[in-house]
């Protein structure tokens, strides 16, 4: 005798299951020493069941968005670096046509100041006091729009942890802080 859909034995590790993946572009707005900074990241992750995706991303970072070289000619000096990891992302409702996700970033990053009045005439000079790494646990939600069967816009708030920055004349938790911003998802979701 066969055994019938509603007789047979569920196991945890069987049955139908899909999978997938996706490429991400984000922009977004924080502020970093007290000035408006611009992060631009980029991310790639696989999807488990449509419901959790793992990956790897990072983002790169300014936060001189107001500096006009022909109008200031006092010295000024800005932070710039970058930072990435890897990505654990909870999806709720992925069917539905807005629905949430919790991406978690675990990595490392870098920083440097730069200084803009004497970057052309000193470019050869290597200061390491002016630049540092850092460990970063970075919580976000995104809120998902599913636009079409392989897009997804999302708008995303997220908060920074790091780890003490070493620098002279910064502040060891200069680089804590909210962002927010948008994502643009392409793939099989």
């Amino acid at each position: 005798r066969d055994c019938d859909d509603d007789e047979r034995i569920r196991t945890i590790f069987s049955g139908h299951r899909s999978n997938g993946g996706y490429g991400a572009l984000s922009l977004s707005y924080t502020e970093i020493e007290n000035k408006d900074a611009l992060m631009v990241g980029v991310r790639g992750s696989w999807i488990l069941d449509h419901s959790f995706a793992i990956g790897l991303g990072g983002r790169g970072f300014f936060n001189d968005l107001d500096h006009h070289r022909w109008m200031d000619d006092d010295y000024n000096d800005n932070l710039a670096g970058g930072y990435g990891g890897i990505y654990f992302e909870p999806i709720i409702g992925p069917r539905l046509p807005v629905h949430i996700s919790f991406p978690f970033l675990v990595g490392v990053g870098g920083m440097a100041r730069i200084a803009n009045e004497d970057y052309w005439q000193n470019r050869h000079l290597y200061d390491d006091e002016n630049e540092d790494v850092f460990w970063i646990l970075e919580p976000s939600v995104e809120l998902e729009f599913n636009v079409t069967h392989f897009m997804r816009f999302a708008g995303t708030a997220a908060y920074r942890f790091t780890s003490e920055i070493e620098m002279e004349n910064t502040d060891p938790d200069v680089m804590e802080g909210f962002s927010v911003g948008l994502i643009m998802k392409f793939g099989k979701f």
